[in-house]
């Protein structure tokens, strides 16, 4: 069984103690491993490690002893409650042992819970458990944290909702930090507000939210891609600051602009060219280069990549010219060419 969307989000939240297994996978181990935590104390409860309750089983050890596995799920602890086998960074090497370990399963018997990494749809350790009647599989991708989950973690961290402006802001963060960073920052907000009864301003975040939020290469991209110009000097200089050099920029510029021309000159349309990107992409990822390549277009597309090869001439000449005032000036123009 598959689990996407706010379904996934109440899952992890409180998964079914019955179900004979999860399959948490994703590219951002971080993420995984978030949620991972969150199903896992759900399902044995704080004291679970402690009690013993928790088997941990890393994926090459399995290799090696697949009885492993089995031992785990049908051991008998000392203590009363809830019982779970946790593999971690499992692959689709693992996938017929898995299969078995489900199919062998009985009431009473651990709860196996599985984390791997990004799987591709015919992931034959996706098909194990979407396809198995009692078992589970979610797929993390990197979206930005709902309304939903930014409560959660607030109240996970003894802080009631905000008013509206103080949410907003908590929105933006999340949506810049990663996730086990936003978390961080949250607690760094509850430690702050200790013993505070008033509410939380914006000037509390800002006093404990991070001086300045990473940025990469994607976020530039976005930025011109949506012709939203006016953002791009202080993205460009927060890039900057981290040292990535124009040069690179407008490498990762170049192999952007040549993925969204293979999907918008696809016959079948973005939809069908998305599907044909090797490597593949997946998740909200996907839906957002299809999207870019059909409002952008082959023509415009063509225009940019002639305009992104002039300025890598340029960059890699012996011209005495500012290099990140030759990049700024080329993606500027693109994306006032997105807007038309």
């Amino acid at each position: 069984m598959k689990l996407t969307g706010q379904a996934a989000t109440a899952y992890f939240r409180k998964p079914d103690p019955t179900h004979t297994g999860l399959l948490i996978f994703g590219a951002d181990p971080m993420r995984v491993a978030a949620k991972r935590q969150e199903a896992i104390a759900a399902l044995v409860g704080p004291q679970g490690e402690e009690e013993m309750r928790l088997t941990r089983i890393n994926a090459a050890d399995l290799r090696k002893d697949p009885a492993l596995l089995d031992d785990a799920i049908k051991a008998q602890g000392f203590f009363p409650g809830h019982r779970v086998a946790f593999v971690e960074d499992a692959t689709d090497g693992l996938s017929k042992l898995l299969d078995a370990a489900l199919g062998d399963w009985q009431a009473g018997d651990a709860q196996i819970v599985v984390t791997a990494g990004q799987l591709a749809a015919k992931s034959a350790l996706r098909k194990v458990f979407e396809g198995h009647g009692n078992a589970v599989a979610i797929g993390i991708y990197d979206d930005p944290p709902s309304i939903a989950d930014i409560e959660q973690t607030l109240g996970q961290a003894g802080i009631t909702r905000p008013e509206r402006d103080v949410m907003d802001m908590l929105m933006s963060l999340a949506g810049s930090l990663e996730p086990g960073d936003f978390r961080q920052t949250v607690d760094k907000i509850s430690l702050y507000k200790r013993g505070d009864e008033t509410a939380l301003t914006v000037a509390d975040v800002m006093a404990c939210a991070p001086q300045s939020a990473d940025v990469d290469v994607d976020d530039v991209l976005d930025v011109v891609t949506q012709g939203q110009a006016d953002q791009l000097g202080p993205t460009l200089r927060n890039l900057y600051a981290q040292g990535v050099t124009p040069v690179t920029l407008c490498i990762g510029a170049m192999r952007h602009f040549r993925r969204l021309h293979v999907v918008a000159s696809d016959p079948g349309g973005p939809g069908a060219g998305v599907g044909r990107l090797r490597p593949p992409v997946f998740g909200p990822r996907r839906d957002k280069i299809a999207r870019q390549a059909g409002h952008w277009g082959r023509a415009r597309l063509e225009r940019a990549l002639t305009a992104l090869t002039d300025v890598d001439l340029q960059l890699r000449s012996a011209s005495t010219a500012p290099q990140s005032a030759l990049m700024e000036r080329t993606l500027i123009r693109l994306a006032m060419m997105a807007r038309r």
